[in-house]
C-alpha cells in the first residue's frame, strides 16, 4: 500500500519545503499521512472546478502549484468558497498538497518546464539560490592512521562530492611537539621534543554536519590533543533558483518566436502579448513561470534578447521597454506554469517506483486562467 506519507516524502525530495519563499504556504493542506493513495491528480490551481474533478474522479490526492490558503484565515466555514472546498475535500477523503515557490526554485522546476516547452538549451538559473554552506576540515594525522581517519570522517558525512564519496586530499609532512607535565602522549615522552611523519588530510563537508565530523575526528585520532582546522568555504550559487536563461537552437525573429510560444503553450483567451521590434532576432531568452515583472533588473543585467513571463503590468513593462532591451513576451499565468505538471508527474512516478510503489496519475487539462473571453 502506498500511503500519503510515502508520496509526500518523494515530493519533498523533489520540491523541498525549505526552498520556498518565506511568505509562501506550501505542503499538506488536507489529508491523513496514513491514508492510502492510489490515484493522484496534478493541477495548477485548487479551484472549485479542479476540486470537483478530483472528487468525481475518485482521486486520493490533488497536487497543485498554487496554494489554497496563501494568507492566514480565521475560519474555513462553508459560507466561504475556500471553506466549502476544504470541507468537500475532507468529506471526499481527497488530500491536497501544494508545491509552489519550492517548485519554482527546484531543479528541475517550473521555469525548467517552461524553458523546455519552447526549446531552450544550456539553461541556468536567472535568480540562483546559494548552494548549501560548506566547510573544509583539515586534520594532521600519523601516516599509519590516515585511512582509518578518512573512513571515520567519510562515515560522519565528509568527502561527498557529486557522485563520489570518501573524496579527500593528503600531503606528507612532519608534526612536532613537546609534551608538558601532566600530558599523556600517545607518541613520545614528557619533556622530549618529538617529530612524527604525518599526513595533512583535507575533506569538504556540509556545514550542518560539522559537529558530527569533528566528533568523529576527535574520537578516531590517537593523539590526546589532535591538531585540526575547520574552514568555512565561500558561498557559491547553486543550480536551483527562480527563472531560467537559455538559448534557442536557432535564432528567430521576435514575431516568429512569439508564434512558437503560442504553439507550445496551452491556449488561453489571454493569448500571447509582444513588446518590441518584431523583426529583431531572438536567440538568448529568459523565462519566469508565473508573474515576472519583479525580475526586470536581473533580466536586463543578463543581456538576453527576450523575456518570456506572465502578468506583466503596464508601468513595469513600459519602464523596461524604455531601456530598449529585452523584447517582452507575456502569456497567461496559468499557461506559463501548466507545463510543469508533466514534469512533476513523471518525477513522482519515478521516485515512487524507486521505492517499490506505484500510483495512477493524471494531469488536469481544465483551463483555470481567470479570463474567459477577449474581445
Amino acid at each position: 500500500m502506498t500511503t500519503l506519507a510515502d508520496v509526500i516524502s518523494v515530493l519533498d525530495q523533489l520540491y523541498n519545503p525549505a526552498w520556498a519563499e518565506s511568505w509562501d504556504a506550501v505542503g499538506l493542506v488536507t489529508g491523513d499521512p496514513d491514508q492510502e493513495v492510489r490515484r493522484v491528480l496534478f493541477a495548477v490551481d485548487p479551484m472549485r472546478a479542479v476540486v470537483d474533478e478530483a472528487i468525481a474522479g475518485e482521486y486520493d490526492l490533488l497536487v497543485t502549484h498554487h496554494p489554497l490558503l496563501l494568507r492566514g484565515v480565521n475560519s474555513v466555514a462553508t459560507n466561504t468558497p475556500k471553506g466549502r472546498v476544504v470541507h468537500d475535500l475532507i468529506r471526499a477523503g481527497v488530500a491536497l498538497h501544494v508545491c509552489h515557490t519550492n517548485a519554482d526554485n527546484a531543479n528541475p522546476g517550473v521555469s525548467d518546464a517552461l524553458a523546455a516547452a519552447i526549446g531552450l538549451r544550456d539553461t541556468r538559473p536567472l535568480k540562483a539560490m546559494p548552494a548549501e554552506p560548506m566547510d573544509k576540515v583539515v586534520v594532521f594525522v600519523p601516516v599509519a592512521e590516515t585511512q582509518a581517519m578518512l573512513d571515520a570522517l567519510a562515515q560522519a558525512g565528509a568527502g561527498q562530492i557529486g557522485d563520489y564519496e570518501r573524496a579527500a586530499w593528503s600531503g606528507m609532512g612532519e608534526g612536532t611537539f613537546r609534551p608538558l607535565a601532566g600530558a599523556n602522549p600517545t607518541i613520545g615522552r614528557v619533556g622530549d621534543i618529538e617529530v612524527v611523519p604525518e599526513h595533512r588530510l583535507e575533506m569538504i563537508l556540509p556545514r550542518r554536519k560539522r559537529r558530527a565530523v569533528v566528533e568523529a575526528l576527535i574520537a578516531t585520532h590517537s593523539y590526546e590533543e589532535p591538531a585540526y582546522d575547520v574552514y568555512e568555504l565561500a558561498e557559491l550559487p547553486s543550480n536551483r533558483g527562480g527563472g531560467r536563461i537559455g538559448v534557442l537552437a536557432e535564432a528567430l525573429p521576435l514575431a516568429d518566436f512569439a508564434r512558437l510560444v503560442g504553439e507550445r503553450l496551452p491556449r488561453t483567451e489571454h493569448g500571447v502579448r509582444v513588446s518590441g521590434d518584431l523583426d529583431r532576432m531572438i536567440e538568448t531568452v529568459a523565462v519566469v513561470g508565473g508573474a515576472g515583472d519583479s525580475e526586470f533588473d536581473r533580466v536586463r543585467a543578463a543581456g538576453v534578447d527576450a523575456y518570456l513571463t506572465a502578468d506583466l503590468r503596464h508601468h513595469p513593462a513600459t519602464e523596461a521597454r524604455a531601456y530598449g532591451d529585452p523584447a517582452l513576451v507575456d502569456v497567461a499565468h496559468w499557461a506559463s506554469e501548466w507545463p510543469w505538471l508533466a514534469d512533476a508527474e513523471r518525477l513522482l512516478v519515478a521516485g515512487l517506483a524507486a521505492q517499490g510503489s506505484t500510483v495512477d496519475t493524471h494531469i488536469s487539462t481544465l483551463c483555470t486562467d481567470a479570463w474567459t473571453l477577449r474581445i
